[in-house]
């Protein structure tokens, strides 16, 4: 080998150590490749979706809360169905439940049946352009849609993906003075 092509071999292998974990981290990016499922949300990002105070609702909104996560569903297919499964994944926060709560949208036309426990109910006043009907957002106090989930989600992704965020976002330590 010459001294010209040693030199051409180390110019490719210094390129090769700097490029391959660039190209290696897209493949595991773009395919899903290597990715344990532990840190993956099962729901999709929802940048398209406006904050909860711009949602075209009727009736009164909840009331904000700063430490308060909100379960936000569409309820235009099979509203009771729907409605007592995100009411049981709510039960099945266990002692977090008290730091989310339920928002049930029925379509402007639907009647009005009593709401579950610990739900609060409103209607479109007009069906956005971002809405899918059977949606389910999770809302951040801040009012923001973190995820968003199709419709005839398995429940227990989105209690999966709702569990690590409050992980994630520990309520804050409330100090008494005494």
């Amino acid at each position: 080998m010459t001294y010209v092509n040693r030199q051409r071999l180390k110019l490719l292998t210094l390129i090769a150590v700097f490029a391959l974990p660039l190209l290696v981290a897209w493949v595991m990016v773009e395919w899903r490749v290597g990715i344990p499922d532990a840190r993956t949300a099962h729901g999709e990002l929802k940048p398209e979706v406006p904050s909860l105070g711009a949602w075209p609702l009727e009736g009164t909104r909840p009331p904000a809360s700063a430490d308060g996560w909100l379960l936000a569903f569409d309820c235009t297919l099979d509203c009771d169905q729907m409605a007592d499964q995100w009411w049981r994944l709510h039960r099945a926060l266990g002692k977090e439940a008290t730091r989310v709560r339920r928002l049930r949208i029925d379509a402007a036309a639907q009647g009005s049946a009593a709401a579950l426990p610990g739900e609060t109910r409103l209607r479109w006043a007009r069906e956005p352009d971002w809405q899918v009907p059977g949606q389910v957002w999770i809302v951040s106090p801040q009012g923001q849609a973190v995820l968003g989930y199709r419709a005839g989600v398995d429940p227990y992704d989105v209690l999966d993906d709702l569990k690590q965020l409050l992980r994630m976002n520990p309520e804050p330590i409330v100090r008494v003075n005494g």
